[in-house]
């Protein structure tokens, strides 16, 4: 996305990257137009995600009328603060912001923790663990909506939902059927895709699917 009239606003950003979708996501939901900058981070990284993030050398990158800021939930975060007009991701009180933040770094340490090990071992084990975190996220979600309640849509929601489209290849590889293991979940993430921000911002299962079988053979497990 690209406009005369973009904030001064920037992504660095990579289509398959779950981190950098949250930050497309929420970039939707506040309305702000942004200059969108593909890294081709499989093969040579460029000079300038390189100047901007030389600790991790990763996406996403925001960048704000020269402002650096990385890490995707820095980087909601910090749209929250710099954007006051716009419809924050985080409830006003302290309480409900530090509740969204410890299920943010849940989803952070849990879900992508777990998800990752679908490319990088030989021997997959995680289907047991992958069930009891999609069914404590299930138990958190309760009967909401959203994970935000009634602040309705909200940090954690963006932080969950760009793993949805990960749950055809638990099924693939590990036999976790989402709807069976996790219906209330399941049921949450078919109502995020109703909304454009979520339905533009996320690939399609059958890509993420692909992305992760080529990924598997290049590590020599296919």
């Amino acid at each position: 996305m690209a406009s005369e009239k973009n904030a001064g606003l920037v992504l660095l950003d990579f289509w398959m990257s779950s981190f950098a979708q949250r930050c497309r996501i929420d970039l939707a939901e506040k309305g702000l137009p942004y200059e969108h900058v593909e890294e081709n981070i499989m093969a040579t990284k460029s000079d300038r995600l390189l100047r901007s993030n030389p600790i991790y050398k990763q996406i996403p990158v925001l960048l704000h009328d020269g402002r650096i800021i990385i890490e995707s939930l820095v980087i909601l975060q910090y749209l929250d603060e710099a954007f006051p007009d716009t419809r924050s991701l985080l409830p006003a009180d302290p309480s409900g912001r530090a509740h969204a933040r410890f299920w943010a770094d849940y989803v952070d340490k849990k879900v992508h923790g777990c998800a990752s090990r679908l490319y990088r071992e030989q021997q997959l084990q995680a289907g047991a663990e992958m069930v009891e975190i999609l069914r404590t996220l299930e138990e958190e979600l309760g009967d909401k909506e959203f994970f935000g309640g009634e602040h309705g849509f909200g940090f954690v929601d963006v932080a969950l939902v760009p793993f949805t489209a990960w749950f055809a290849s638990f099924d693939k590889y590990w036999g976790v059927n989402v709807v069976e293991a996790a219906p209330r979940l399941a049921a949450w993430a078919a109502r995020c895709m109703k909304r454009e921000s979520v339905s533009k911002s996320l690939y399609s299962p059958e890509k993420v699917y692909d992305f992760i079988a080529v990924m598997r053979k290049d590590a020599g497990f296919e």
